[in-house]
């Protein structure tokens, strides 16, 4: 199996041991510019924390009182968004968070580099779920031939991809199913696919 982390910024071909970064040589230099953005907002916001990837930022206030949480970030969202105009950064919202990460960095761009890459032996079945605002270039990056790409959101909501599951537990029974082959009434673990990927 494959693996992209990061939204894409790192990823691992199957069979390799060893991870890609999408872009060897940029620079992190703007970290030292957010950090202290992201301390003082976090000091200030009970139930806030902070998360360092190798590659992004990301302030956390699922756990702060609901309101208060959201007016912070949309300050923060504000003033970081001014004093990160010059650098090559995106300031992305999303589901309880603040992430700060690399510019053309992305699941969609995760999506498309992956199938061009695999154009020949992706012919048959892509599989691509996802459950937040962030999944959703991803679903628009699948190719739309009927039959061979499948976009799936979990949970009922607006979304790019058409189909969806309930929940994580639905994703796991899914993914489970699809491992069987029908083989005439008996089920047969199916061999394993010669590309497949996770993020």
């Amino acid at each position: 199996m494959g693996l992209a982390a990061e939204h894409g910024f790192y990823w691992r071909r199957p069979g390799a041991t060893n991870w890609s970064v999408l872009d060897p040589d940029l620079g992190f230099g703007w970290k030292d510019i957010v950090l202290p953005i992201l301390r003082l907002y976090t000091e200030s916001t009970d139930g806030s924390s902070i998360e360092s990837k190798e590659s992004a930022l990301v302030w956390h206030y699922k756990d702060a009182d609901p309101d208060f949480g959201s007016w912070q970030a949309k300050e923060l969202l504000d003033h970081l968004e001014g004093v990160l105009a010059n650098e090559p950064v995106e300031v992305v919202p999303g589901a309880t968070i603040v992430e700060v990460k690399p510019q053309g960095v992305s699941k969609g761009k995760a999506a498309e580099r992956i199938l061009a890459e695999n154009q020949d032996t992706l012919n048959d079945f892509v599989l691509c779920i996802g459950n937040d605002r962030s999944d959703e270039d991803m679903f628009n990056a699948m190719p739309s031939k009927e039959g061979f790409c499948f976009a799936c959101t979990v949970g009922q909501k607006p979304s790019k991809a058409p189909f969806y599951v309930n929940d994580p537990a639905d994703v796991v029974a899914t993914l489970g199913k699809l491992t069987e082959v029908d083989g005439g009434g008996g089920g047969a673990v199916a061999p394993s696919p010669s590309v497949s990927f996770a993020t």
